[in-house]
């Protein structure tokens, strides 16, 4: 409840018509950045999901770009392990800058927001063309409601519609299409 509650007073939980990274729509959006811009937040949030894994089974946090950096390195901070990141480059995660992981490694992958698990299946990928152990997934808000066929960890689980464009009702109704991700747009806050 607390992370709910954090949620609501940062503005993280939007309500409208949203395009999601997959290209879904839908009529929910959790904006975590908006949660992780303030440390303290970022922190104790970072603290809650480190406690849902054993952080002796954790060599390395992995937090797919971009939502994934901010609440990966305050997960890795609370176990105190190493943090690496993933970035898109030419449409594909890659681990980039110099990152290594090594055959064996205990990678633990975090996000902010898993909603169709595309970024983490990708990274489940990397991970196992370095011949990693993959010990967890784990974020602070999951919309995937177990449709990923992944075992995810979280601190907060959310179920709203979720529809393809070519057959959304909120297109058809001509609510306005947002871009949380990238527009400044403000919308209306859930209560």
């Amino acid at each position: 409840m607390e992370t709910l509650n954090f949620l609501r007073e940062t503005g993280s939980l939007l309500e409208g018509h949203f395009e999601l990274s997959s290209g879904l729509h839908s009529d929910k959006y959790c904006q975590c950045a908006k949660l992780l811009q303030y440390p303290h937040y970022a922190e104790v949030v970072g603290k809650k999901i480190a406690k849902l894994f054993d952080g002796n089974q954790v060599d390395i946090v992995l937090g797919p770009a971009l939502g994934g950096i901010i609440i990966g390195y305050e997960v890795a901070r609370a176990l105190g392990k190493k943090s690496l990141f993933t970035e898109r480059k030419d449409g594909y995660m890659e681990l980039r800058r110099g990152f290594q992981i090594n055959e064996g490694e205990r990678v633990l992958i975090i996000e902010d927001v898993i909603t169709t698990a595309k970024s983490v299946k990708e990274n489940i990928q990397i991970l196992q063309g370095y011949k990693a152990d993959i010990v967890g997934i784990g974020c602070i808000v999951d919309r995937s409601m177990g449709r990923s066929g992944l075992e995810i960890r979280s601190l907060h689980q959310m179920e709203p519609a979720v529809y393809p464009p070519d057959d959304c009702p909120l297109c058809r109704e001509g609510l306005e299409l947002e871009k949380p991700g990238s527009q400044a747009k403000v919308t209306r806050y859930i209560i």
